[in-house]
């Protein structure tokens, strides 16, 4: 392979990793795995002594392992490997009853070791969700910029003709929806920030290690899209009613009727401003509602950090 191609095939690795997270191992290894042949005695003395902190570095081992970013699979895993030789090679191992201030250090590190990991699976969750959302926006922008420019020409071709009253209605729905979409996107931002990590609570059920952070990325990341279309029909839906009359609690400042030319009125401009800023803060409201996006984070754990702050 060529010096290029390798640049391009580690560039494309790392795109993917940074999107999908890093490959998982499919030979993963057991904390036993990492013992010297001279250190066996030692790490059978270290269950003996410290079974829980033998347990909670063999479950830190296995979750290193299954990290979203490289660095963070590389550098857990290199800790716990340090922490578990730190500890063989105590004097105090030695004793015949476990030592305070061992356990203390051994508890002290894998605290740490969990709060990295958790960090892990939150910036997997915030990644996926993310990109999800600009997945989403990028395909809402397309749906409003096709119609827009080549909706018209298409009913053509089909032999439907448009005045100008239902242009204006099909380009007051097309551009209620897609900032719909867009107030969708900033509502969730706004309602996720720094609750990245609740989510990645919820998705594990509240224990550790039950769900790969690849996959909750991969999760988030529908989710992302999804809302952004959620956005689309609630601002679609809120155009019709009141568009329609259904819903008579606001009154457009104006109607396509006063935009479009009449005989006698030759249409106003300033109408049509007034249309399209109306509509627009209509689908931006529907869309950034605050009730749509509530469904992301669980209620019993909004509740706990409202009483928390």
């Amino acid at each position: 392979m060529t010096e290029n191609g390798g640049r391009h095939e580690t560039r494309w690795r790392g795109m993917r990793e940074s999107v999908q997270g890093a490959d998982t191992e499919l030979w993963p290894e057991g904390l036993a795995d990492v013992v010297p042949g001279e250190s066996e005695p030692a790490y059978v003395q270290f269950g003996e002594l410290y079974p829980e902190q033998q347990l909670q570095l063999q479950l830190l081992y296995g979750a290193s392992q299954r990290a979203f970013e490289r660095r963070t699979r590389v550098s857990a895993r290199v800790t716990v490997v340090r922490v578990l030789g730190n500890a063989l090679s105590d004097p105090r191992l030695r004793d015949t009853k476990a030592d305070e201030h061992l356990s203390e250090y051994l508890d002290q590190e894998i605290a740490d070791l969990r709060g990295r990991l958790a960090q892990d699976s939150a910036t997997a969750v915030s990644r996926g969700l993310n990109i999800g959302l600009a997945m989403g926006a990028a395909a809402s922008l397309a749906l409003l910029v096709v119609p827009l420019l080549w909706g018209v020409d298409l009913l053509g071709v089909l032999g439907v003709t448009l005045n100008c009253t239902n242009r204006w209605s099909l380009l007051g729905a097309f551009v209620c929806g897609g900032v719909g979409a867009f107030g969708a996107v900033l509502s969730v931002l706004v309602r996720l920030r720094g609750s990245a990590d609740q989510l990645a609570r919820r998705q594990t059920n509240g224990r550790e290690g039950i769900v790969v952070p690849g996959q909750m990325a991969r999760s988030m990341r529908h989710e992302g899209v999804y809302r952004v279309f959620v956005g689309w029909i609630l601002a679609l839906a809120v155009y019709f009613l009141l568009s329609g009359g259904i819903v008579t609690v606001f009154e457009p400042p104006a109607t396509t009727a006063e935009i479009c030319p009449a005989p006698g009125h030759p249409g106003s401009a300033a109408a049509g401003t007034e249309f399209w800023g109306f509509w627009c803060a209509i689908g931006f409201v529907a869309g950034f509602n605050e009730r749509w996006a509530f469904g992301i984070l669980s209620r019993d754990s909004t509740r706990r950090s409202g009483k928390n702050s």
